[in-house]
């Protein structure tokens, strides 16, 4: 059993059939097509040699196809990752040089060995500090900042920054060197590849050609754009007048790499490769569940991470850079048939061979139709449509994403999604700091309690009913104190507090001293204090403590127990005209 967990290509091995070969084959020759000239565009807008992208999708999905719980994820070189990549390669080492490729490798390996590590630790969990909102901002920020840092390709110019502002004001200043015949090029494969996506099916349906057809047609709109800008370039020479192409790329097999040992540049890479790793395994755990879901299939996130950091860690051993699982790779490999990570193992067996046959063949490639290539695939991920939502239903969100947008646009990704990060975090101590607390009351004929500004209810003017919608925590407990103290000082009739525990999972030792103020707190204002619907694992740890000992109430199995107990003990005080214990009227902790 533990060997099938950490290796899961033992428990879909052993039912491996014909069928599921023969599917998985096609859809490999599909993904494959569509990744190359993928792969090398993401090479490109990391900075590396466009062979890179090639190595970078060869070993990543081998080892993938043995740890990835996923059977539909294809992993990769992605837009953002990329992106990221560059802008933390930059800033240490000078784009081009050895140097900078052994950066890459070096902050592949670091990214896999948190990956690793996290997935072994069992911290999948780390991932949920980014929330939707924040992600869907930043992949948004950053898909406009990828489609601007590629038009210096398209226009045949020299341009960079590593933020919009920066950007913008260097195609300006560069604006008068634009090369025409690349500008014309670039504009052309653009147009074409929005084109496909919108146009050429509906195009190719009119005409009678079958849906599966129709869909390797359409995916494979980028390998015909990339065979006739090859050829125009080929056949009329542009190279010689100014188009910048893709030039010799080696015809071999991924090289047998190793990245760095520096301490200093490792120290420099640590916290780009974290932030790498969190947003990739976001990225990729979103694709591969959603995709399983469809199949009624089962994904381990923590797996997840183990089987992307050994993808990374093999993407640094064999002269690529930080992977991840993409999303419309993932996708197309679903629709076209995958049923197993076999699949991903004959596209690194296609991509092989590309990189030893066809190599040659891409020397007159425009680096122009690449950069068309990347830009109709980020912008796909622009969606302004976040900002809308998040205003709609919660401002706090719409600052997160707003944030995360304004300063991934002017300060970089990397203070995007440190940002993020960040915001996430503190918006959810903020939410969680200020819980809900309602003042709840019996609603009549029932043994159902609500919100008394919600809802027609019974109350006792002498006892006050609060429900803690939130676990109670070192962040919050203040708050609770706060809340219970103005409202009892405010009427003078209260003489029993019930703190409805219905949703209170966990109680930590700030919030207990807290919960031991207020008893002290109530009893000096002639207050007791009493707890209902203590859930199980919360009432071992008290059990465990002196709080249940003074308390000066009771616990109570339920919220109508305790309003029926209490208004016993109040009629008993007014008969006698003494203050009753609870303890004295025969209840019982649960």
């Amino acid at each position: 059993m533990t060997l099938k967990q950490y290796f899961p290509i033992l428990s879909w091995g052993r039912d491996y059939n014909r069928s599921a070969l023969s599917n998985d084959l096609v859809a490999a020759l599909i993904v494959t097509i569509m990744l190359i000239p993928q792969s090398l565009a993401y090479a490109l807008l990391a900075g590396l040699p466009p062979e890179a992208g090639l190595y970078a999708s060869i070993a990543p999905i081998m080892l993938y196809a043995v740890f990835g719980t996923s059977r539909a994820l294809a992993v990769g070189p992605v837009a953002v990752v990329s992106l990221m990549t560059a802008a933390a390669l930059s800033n240490i080492v000078e784009q081009g040089t050895m140097g900078y490729a052994v950066a890459a490798l070096s902050l592949a390996a670091l990214s896999g060995l948190i990956l690793l590590g996290m997935g072994l630790f069992r911290l999948g969990f780390v991932a949920n500090f980014l929330s939707h909102p924040v992600i869907a901002g930043f992949i948004t920020a950053s898909g406009i900042i990828i489609a601007a840092s590629q038009l210096k390709h398209i226009l045949g110019i020299d341009a960079g920054g590593h933020n919009l502002l920066d950007l913008v004001i260097s195609l300006v200043r560069h604006l008068p060197e634009t090369n025409w015949i690349t500008a014309v090029i670039g504009g052309l494969a653009t147009a074409f590849l929005f084109w496909v996506r919108s146009g050429l099916k509906p195009l190719l349906q009119r005409i009678g050609i079958g849906a599966g057809l129709t869909g390797v047609l359409v995916k494979t709109g980028p390998v015909a754009v990339v065979i006739v800008t090859t050829l125009a370039v080929w056949g009329l020479g542009l190279a010689d007048k100014g188009v910048k192409i893709v030039g010799d790329v080696p015809q071999s097999l991924p090289p047998l790499t190793l990245p760095s040992f520096s301490p200093d540049l490792l120290g420099q890479l640590l916290l780009p490769a974290f932030l790498i790793s969190i947003i990739g395994f976001v990225e990729s755990i979103s694709v591969a569940q959603t995709l399983a879901a469809k199949k009624r299939q089962r994904i381990d996130p923590d797996q997840e991470l183990i089987g992307l950091g050994a993808a990374n860690i093999g993407a640094s051993l064999t002269g690529g850079f930080p992977v991840t699982g993409g999303f419309s790779r993932s996708v197309v490999n679903f629709d076209a048939g995958a049923q197993t990570p076999a699949a991903g193992a004959f596209t690194a067996v296609g991509l092989a061979i590309a990189a030893l046959a066809l190599t040659p063949l891409i020397f007159f490639l425009p680096k122009a139709t690449l950069a068309a290539t990347i830009i109709v695939a980020v912008l796909s991920l622009v969606d302004f449509s976040i900002l809308k939502r998040s205003w709609e239903y919660s401002k706090a969100d719409f600052a997160a994403v707003f944030t995360t947008i304004l300063l991934t646009l002017g300060l970089g990704v990397e203070a995007g999604v440190s940002a993020g990060v960040g915001l996430s975090i503190l918006l959810h101590l903020y939410k969680s700091s200020k819980p809900h607390i309602a003042e709840v009351g019996r609603v009549p004929g029932t043994e159902h309690f609500r919100n008394i500004l919600r809802h027609d209810v019974i109350t006792d003017p002498s006892v006050v009913t609060l429900r803690l919608d939130e676990s109670l925590y070192f962040a919050n407990a203040r708050f609770l104190e706060d809340k219970i103290h103005n409202r009892v000082a405010a009427d003078k009739n209260i003489r029993h507090v019930i703190l409805q525990c219905s949703a209170i999972n966990e109680i930590d030792l700030s919030a207990l001293e807290s919960l031991e103020m207020i008893n002290e707190r109530l009893r000096e204002m002639g207050v007791q204090l009493h707890l209902s619907e203590v859930k199980g694992p919360v009432m071992d740890r008290l059990k465990e403590q002196h709080f249940l000992k003074d308390l000066t109430g009771q616990v109570f199995l339920s919220q109508y127990e305790a309003t029926q107990k209490i208004a016993l003990m109040a009629r008993a005080q007014d008969d006698t005209g003494a203050q009753a214990d609870p303890k004295d009227e025969g209840v019982t902790p649960p």
